[in-house]
């Protein structure tokens, strides 16, 4: 539901050029707000999934106004550095996404406790949004332009960042979500296993390992560009999809290690893919055709999410993170400049 209502979000904001009309600071402000304010309320009202559902797709809907607003007040600071810039974005945005699970893994935190501690760190982002200001790498406020988005795929280099990107989402959103399940899988019956354990171990794979893997795509692409590290962190990622099966049957230490490496890979490529589209599109609609680019490409996630436990429910979790494999593939092939 948070991906379904991201997608309603971004459709929204990008119908309406929100992100190249409105202050960044202020629209992050409110946003990253309201998401920090459903997530708290959630465990206050929700008695059910009639209502569970409904704040977590508002909580999905306010963060389109977040992720992809600030991808664009970096691309309007920065240029020939700008896969490096997005690198540090995306790395704060792999830390913020483990936190959640690194809050869960001290004791036996309730839900609850978890719940009410994110939406505060959300809120608190808002609040510092309004510090955020905008480089001189912007336009005047451009015209209403609901279709700049169907302008965007009728250009060869944006079509094929896009579909680049629309590979990679495949398999991200997917991986971070079922990952501990995996790791429970795996490592339900080594000694010294617990819940603890798995929570702190999936903050180091998608929050450390990830900020790492960005950092250092980003750092590629000042010399190479974005293109190639994004094909790279594809192809990595894709052999740690297609070694998965053999992962999931080595000793704790390899396993762990492999799933940092793939933590890395997997979402290395995103700054690289903001980088390309902001350096191709029309700069007057830059935060537009990032805002439709995510969008298209978190209703991929959605369906990932939820294909994959069924997946696990026919064929056991070690064979099931295989399929994830056509995504990083489709986006290697997809990826050149």
């Amino acid at each position: 539901m948070v991906q379904l209502g991201f997608v309603v979000g971004a459709i929204v904001s990008a119908s309406f050029n929100l992100s190249d009309r409105v202050d960044a600071g202020k629209l992050i402000c409110v946003s990253a707000g309201v998401a920090g304010t459903t997530v708290a309320i959630l465990p206050v009202v929700a008695t059910g999934l009639a209502v569970a559902l409904p704040l977590r797709f508002l909580t999905g809907v306010a963060l389109a106004g977040v992720y992809p607003v600030g991808a664009k007040v970096v691309a309007s600071w920065f240029s020939s550095n700008r896969g490096i810039a997005m690198g540090l974005l995306l790395a704060a945005l792999t830390i913020g996404s483990g936190l959640p699970h690194l809050v869960a893994s001290f004791g036996t935190a309730p839900w609850r406790t978890v719940q009410f501690i994110t939406a505060g760190m959300a809120i608190a982002g808002g609040g510092l949004a309004l510090l955020i200001e905008t480089g001189s790498r912007v336009h005047a406020t451009p015209a209403l332009h609901p279709r700049y988005v169907f302008t965007m795929f009728g250009d060869r280099k944006q079509r094929n960042v896009n579909l680049g990107y629309f590979g990679h989402m495949w398999e991200l959103y997917a991986f971070w979500t079922w990952l501990p399940a995996f790791l429970v899988a795996a490592l339900g019956q080594k000694e010294h296993f617990t819940t603890g354990n798995v929570e702190l171990a999936a903050f180091a794979i998608i929050g450390i390992a990830g900020a790492i893997g960005t950092v250092i795509a980003g750092a590629r692409s000042i010399r190479e560009g974005p293109y190639r590290p994004a094909r790279v962190s594809l192809m990595v990622s894709g052999a740690c999809c297609g070694l998965s099966p053999v992962f999931f049957v080595m000793p704790t230490v390899l396993l762990l290690a492999l799933a940092a490496l793939w933590g890395a890979a997997v979402i290395a490529d995103s700054p690289m893919f903001a980088a390309a589209l902001s350096s191709v599109a029309d700069e007057r609609y830059v935060g537009t055709a990032l805002t439709a680019q995510m969008a298209i490409g978190f209703l991929i996630t959605a369906i990932a999410i939820r294909f994959l436990p069924w997946a696990a429910g026919m064929v056991g979790w070690r064979w099931t993170l295989l399929f994830l494999l056509p995504g990083p593939l489709f986006g290697a092939i997809a990826m050149r400049d």
